[in-house]
């Protein structure tokens, strides 16, 4: 008897392998590892791993104008770069030939179960389904993996989460490939310039959201107001009770009215109120809260929760739940939590028996996320920062509520009414539990102050502008998307990083580019439904559905196709007016600034790779600057020319575009050394960011280069030679 266990990733395999075995046996295919052990009753038992997705979706046929007809093909025949998950699907199928039962241990989640389900059905043989178990877990901890394998049950029973993971991938791979087709289709046709754009099911209604709130601040016209203070006693300052004024004689009146008078203290209000304790966290209001302390993204939020959880350190991270059944062992985990000093400081402050605080929110497949109580070791500083922030906030959830006591003072000052209000903390409660948390909450002074009191006051007016509405920041247009039911907990950090690796968004304080702005008013125009958010969300609702077989796989892709017949129909009555509107865009967000000559200056990919900037007058004018790998050109510019600055390197340093100006005028010498090695031109003696180079007077086309002292010592090996 045999058994393969086949786990999302190598490091899960070798937990799986150590939870289940004292002693396993690591081996490698294909610089693959694999273990093996024998269990208590003579089976032969081998774990190893996929490394994610091992398949992705590929057309039948690349000429069809539409897309439509797809099927499953490794991931190394549609991504170069994964040329090694091919070892992999090998070493899976070595180990699949012999085996007599097949175990599914990949994340328990749409992801994960259609992850291993196409390895099972793509490399071991549609047969092997029918032999194959799941095992379902949390965390892996020694027992949450051997209790997972325990209580392992047929695969066939999660065949509708196979159909709604596989669902979601067709429509995605449907609506972005055959739409981002169809634009960069559309300007081809037009121009004769292939320029790549791109559009999603999830994507593009995420773009319109942003692109609705770009034009709500461009439309946004400052009003001026007046707001009055009156300072006081000990750095007290009072704010008058109309708040804005808008009217310039109205507070010219209340200023009059309070010259040369004192304030008198009318009345005192005192309040006490209860804090509530948190809900412990799930993934979007640990990504809000990170991005609040840390300034972390989303995404990067949400990959080192899933390091921290693949280490066995916290549970896992993809979840919607608030809740922690007793099941988890809750007092097991403060116990081993409290193994480490700064935590058992904290958990000391705990009364038994342990009850958490719970949300309202919950998740089939997982509870909220927690630390295990395996302590971390050698992490860096920002996976330790995730860390504290669970487990502070796991361990806060067993305290009591915080108290706070608040004062409002209102003041007369020359017949005008003011007021000032304090807060202070009164019981900390669980507030002494988080330092995160504690942080956040006012704790002011309270003055000495009676009423009936006088006290001297200097009034005045500020004058200000009212503000548009605030840009989104990667953490809200995430808790946005989640409002509006679109995307789901583990795509939504990474919609959003796309948005910026195409370059429709750009700044922490999310702006929508020309680009990505006229690719959604193109949209709206002539194919509305694509940009529309109730489409996707009417989607996601069918996507959920097929998991609770209330609908079926078939029903909802063909609605898809017929869905985008329409949406690729109106994109080719109107394909001239579409090409030409959005090449015009893409040319117009190519230029960073004004060259000299007059013409514009652009960002210019090379034919070798990279890019540099060229003027648009070219051949006319050869006006270049070189741009050094990984730079982003700012709106912001150099003081001294005018030139716009790059931001460039690790850590990233900001200069002038044009080199010679950053180095403080030192310019090119220009002197010839030598033959291009690459091209056979001169190879001259220029100016750079980081000092005088060699380049080839080819550049752009040939953009060889080396350091000066490499330069001179190939020079010297190669006379030594002749």
């Amino acid at each position: 008897m045999s058994e393969l266990i086949i786990c999302e990733k190598p490091k899960v395999a070798e937990k799986v392998a150590k939870a289940l075995s004292d002693s396993p046996v690591k081996n490698s295919y294909k610089r693959v590892p694999y273990y093996e052990f024998t269990n208590g009753n003579g089976t032969k038992i081998t774990v190893l791993s996929a490394v994610g997705h091992l398949f992705s979706l590929k057309a039948k046929n690349k000429k069809d104008k539409r897309l439509f007809d797809v099927e499953w093909v490794p991931l190394s025949e549609t991504d170069k770069s994964k040329k090694y998950v091919k070892n992999y699907i090998d070493t899976i199928k070595k180990f699949s030939k012999d085996a007599d039962r097949f175990i599914h241990a990949c994340d328990y989640d749409t992801e994960g179960t259609l992850i291993g389900f196409n390895a099972l059905r793509y490399i071991c043989g549609e047969d092997s389904i029918d032999k194959s178990f799941r095992m379902k877990f949390s965390a892996l901890t020694k027992k949450d993996l051997i209790e997972s394998y325990s209580n392992a049950y047929p695969l066939k029973e999660d065949k509708s989460w196979v159909d709604s993971g596989e669902t979601r991938h067709v429509l995605d791979f449907l609506f972005g490939v055959n739409i981002s087709k169809s634009m960069t289709d559309s300007v081809l046709n037009v121009t004769n310039r292939y320029v790549q754009l791109s559009a999603g099911r999830v994507q593009t209604p995420t773009l319109a959201i942003l692109t609705e709130r770009e034009k709500e601040i461009q439309k946004f016209i400052p009003e001026p107001y007046w707001l009055i203070k009156a300072k006081l006693q000990k750095s007290i300052v009072a704010d008058h009770k109309k708040g804005k004024i808008f009217d310039k004689k109205e507070v010219d009146a209340i200023l009059k009215n309070c010259k040369g008078k004192d304030a008198t203290v009318e009345k005192i209000t005192n309040r006490k109120t209860k804090k509530d304790l948190p809900v412990p966290f799930e993934l979007g209001t640990l990504q809000s809260e990170a991005y609040a302390q840390f300034g972390f993204t989303p995404r990067k939020t949400q990959q080192i929760a899933q390091n921290l959880y693949v280490e066995g350190y916290t549970s896992y991270p993809r979840t919607s739940s608030q809740k922690l059944p007793e099941s988890l062992g809750l007092p097991n985990i403060l116990s081993q939590l409290s193994k480490h000093p700064k935590y058992k400081d904290k958990i000391s402050q705990l009364e038994q028996p342990y009850k958490p605080h719970e949300g309202k929110k919950t998740d089939e497949a997982h509870p909220a996320i927690h630390p295990t109580g395996t302590l971390p070791k050698d992490i860096s500083e920002d996976y330790q920062k995730i860390y504290d922030l669970i487990t502070y906030r796991f361990i806060s959830i067993f305290g009591k509520p915080a108290e706070m006591e608040s004062i409002k003072v209102e003041l007369d000052i020359g017949g005008e009414p003011f007021s000032f209000s304090r807060q202070r903390i009164s019981k900390e409660g669980w507030l002494s539990l988080d330092p995160y948390q504690y942080k956040k909450v006012k704790n002011e002074e309270f003055p000495e102050i009676k009423e009936g009191q006088t006290t001297k006051a200097k009034v005045a007016s500020e004058e200000k502008e009212t503000k548009p509405p605030a840009r989104y920041n990667q953490a809200s247009i995430i808790r946005e998307l989640e409002k509006r039911g679109l995307g789901t907990k583990s795509t939504r950090a990474n919609i959003v990083s796309i948005l910026y690796t195409r370059k429709y968004v750009e700044g922490k304080k999310i702006e929508v580019s020309q680009l990505g702005q006229q690719i959604i008013n193109t949209l709206e125009k002539y194919s509305e439904r694509i940009t529309s958010e109730q489409m996707t969300r009417e989607f996601e609702t069918d996507i959920s559905n097929i998991k609770e077989n209330e609908i079926t796989e078939a029903t909802v892709i063909e609605d898809a196709k017929k869905e985008l017949n329409g949406i690729l129909d109106s994109i080719d009555d109107n394909i001239e007016d579409i090409g030409k509107e959005l090449y015009g865009a893409y040319e117009q967000s190519r230029i960073v600034g004004k060259c000299g000559c007059g013409g514009n200056l652009i960002i210019i990919s090379s034919p070798r790779g990279g890019k540099f900037v060229g003027c648009s007058n070219y051949p006319d004018c050869k006006k270049t600057y070189s741009l050094p790998a990984g730079a982003n050109v700012l709106k912001t510019t150099c003081e001294k020319c005018g030139l716009p600055l790059i931001s460039y390197g690790k850590p990233r340093q900001r200069a002038c575009l044009d080199f010679e100006c950053a180095n403080g005028g030192q310019k090119s010498t220009n002197d010839v050394v030598g033959e291009c090695p690459d091209c056979g031109k001169d190879l001259i003696k220029r100016m750079g960011r980081f000092g005088e180079f060699i380049g080839c007077t080819g550049f752009p086309k040939c953009r060889f280069t080396s350091s000066i002292d490499d330069f001179e010592k190939s020079k010297k090996e190669s006379e030594k030679k002749d």
